[in-house]
């Protein structure tokens, strides 16, 4: 027993280890061939509990970041809950392990797992989705046909495979060759079928790292507003292109330029020394309820705000607080959590030639929220996002990497503006071209793609990651059913 926990932990740390920074995404197959072992022909129970080992070797150190700044208070329990949701998939896996063609069941069930993970608590929590972890691997081309669920299926197959090579090779070599020749075969799309746009992304910096980063907010706001009208000179000088539209980051203007006056005359300063249209990240108070907004401000130069986007997905724990009152008697840092407000409307900004996606942060990890604002009408992606308070840890090359998934999904070039970093310039096929440093600021110009055609990941929605989850449901019937008769049999 003690070996095979060891053998599960094993297993949960490589598929750590293949996710960003490090680019071994080749090490999450040969995790899940691991944890195949562990749990196949064994009782659900079995399964359970192995599952929750390699769970934890996995997410323990993936969420590392999580407790930066507050301790293990939020990051052991989060791994925790998260390892907890991986036990009942692999539960299932193992209770359905002796239906013929196991290993296409059992990555089945894994996305069944992932899709209850994104919905299931308070929301959903969808970091360690597998296909998170592969925007170097072969499998990434396979997000334009069934997006994220798709990827993660793919990977855990070939992993199951390449155990199921050991007991049936002629059937287990097909489970690992196929997904990855797919992988290889399956042609992305990057031409600049609706023209193409100059933008550039203002990386401003923050004062320090830590929970109190915008205790300077006016720094924060002048720091970006500084970036910008350097880059104006930069460009005046012929140094770098003339943009057509410029990001700001999320909260690069937490004081909210409706209701401060030298907000709005920073911004409209930096907005015409550039020449150009600034999605700026800013925190808005709403004048009916007096309750804040993340919210992204469309400020155009001698016109000043024109439209607004509100973050639609909030971060729980962080920009809100369920269940304040209990978890409040463990720790008076729930306080530190906002009241925020969510939006409703999807749709993003016209900008110069371009009509531009708004993914705020935390929004870049769910499926159906990126997928609103693309079929919105939108040529490219922005992502707006801070990171500050998670400092010098993995948490923004994870979220990084969400975004390369997310372009090769929905065929769009995708801009990362970030406070601290790490900002990008992402194309269509998920490559990055340019990219800044941790807590630097900068400027990053280039020209990209503009793309109207819908991929057939953007079409089909969710429905892959349904048909998926449904197989994983009928394997378990399937699971039942055979082990009803294995039991009359045995009776008889």
């Amino acid at each position: 027993m003690l070996v095979r926990a060891a053998v599960a932990v094993a297993g949960g740390a490589l598929v750590y280890l293949s996710f960003p920074p490090r680019p071994l995404w080749f090490l999450a197959p040969l995790g899940f061939a691991l944890l195949a072992h562990v749990i196949h022909g064994r009782r659900a129970r079995a399964g359970f509990g192995y599952g929750l080992v390699f769970g934890l070797g996995f997410m323990v150190p993936l969420l590392r970041w999580t407790g930066e700044f507050v301790g293990l208070i939020a990051w052991l329990p989060l791994a925790l809950a998260c390892a907890l949701m991986i036990s009942v998939g692999t539960a299932a896996m193992a209770f359905a392990s002796r239906v013929p063609g196991w290993p296409l069941w059992a990555a089945a069930l894994w996305v069944a797992d992932e899709a209850l993970r994104g919905v299931f608590p308070f929301g959903g929590f969808t970091w360690g989705k597998i296909a998170f972890g592969q925007p170097e691997g072969w499998y990434l081309p396979l997000a334009s046909l069934g997006g994220a669920p798709l990827v993660s299926f793919a990977v855990v197959l070939t992993g199951f495979g390449l155990f199921w090579v050991l007991r049936n090779w002629k059937l287990g070599l097909p489970l690992v060759v196929v997904p990855l020749a797919a992988g290889l075969v399956v042609p992305v799309g990057v031409d600049a079928s609706a023209g193409t746009v100059t933008v550039a992304a203002i990386q401003g910096n923050v004062p320090r790292a830590g929970l109190d980063f915008n205790a300077q907010r006016r720094a924060v706001l002048d720091n970006h507003a500084r970036r910008t009208v350097e880059l104006a000179a930069d460009v005046a000088a012929g140094r770098e292109q003339q943009p057509d539209i410029v990001i700001w980051p999320e909260n690069s203007s937490d004081i909210d330029p409706f209701r401060n006056a030298d907000a709005a005359a920073v911004i409209d300063a930096a907005a015409a020394a550039i020449k150009a249209p600034i999605a700026v990240g800013a925190v808005v108070v709403d004048r009916g309820d007096n309750l804040p907004r993340n919210t992204v401000v469309l400020w155009e130069p001698g016109k000043g705000p024109t439209d607004t986007y509100t973050k639609r997905k909030l971060q729980p724990f962080g920009e809100t607080m369920p269940m304040r009152s209990f978890f409040r008697l463990f720790t008076s840092d729930v306080d530190r959590a906002g009241v925020f407000q969510p939006g409703t409307d999807p749709g993003g900004f016209v900008m110069g030639p371009a009509k531009v996606a708004i993914d705020t942060c935390y929004e870049v990890a769910f499926d159906s929220v990126v997928r609103d604002t693309v079929t919105a009408g939108a040529t490219i992606i922005a992502i707006p996002t801070n990171n500050a308070t998670f400092g010098y840890t993995e948490m923004t090359y994870q979220q990084l990497s969400m975004s390369r998934v997310r372009a090769v999904e929905h065929g769009r070039a995708v801009v990362v503006a970030a406070t601290s970093g790490v900002s990008a310039i992402v194309e269509p096929d998920g490559s990055v071209t340019r990219r800044t440093g941790l807590f630097e600021p900068g400027a990053l110009v280039a020209t990209l793609p503009l793309r109207s055609q819908t991929t057939l990941a953007t079409w089909l929605g969710a429905w892959p990651e349904w048909v998926l989850t449904a197989a994983g449901l009928v394997a378990l019937v399937l699971g039942f059913t055979r082990r009803r008769k294995d039991s009359n049999g045995a009776a008889a």
